[in-house]
């Protein structure tokens, strides 16, 4: 909204807007509040997920054959398909 303003003629950071440019700047000013709404909330979010200490959902250790071999893995390294074995 405030490039509209700007392609109307109005310099930034003025704080009296005339009646025909009013609009854009409510809107202008509504997004900027959703922004800093948006913001201290995952600013909430993250402390409150640090404090909390939970128990993690998802296992992290993986014990597929994708998450077993190196990344990248080395070129015409393997002459066979690699056995599965459950530890």
């Amino acid at each position: 909204p405030q490039h509209f303003l700007g392609l109307m003629g109005m310099p930034r950071r003025y704080s009296n807007y005339p009646d025909l440019l009013i609009f854009w700047n409510i809107i202008s000013s509504i997004g900027s509040m959703i922004s800093m709404f948006s913001v201290l909330m995952f600013v909430i979010i993250v402390w409150e997920s640090l404090l909390s200490k939970r128990l993690m959902i998802f296992n992290t250790t993986f014990n597929m054959v994708e998450w077993i071999q190196n990344f990248p893995p080395m070129e015409h390294s393997y002459s066979e398909i690699p056995t599965i074995s459950i530890k």
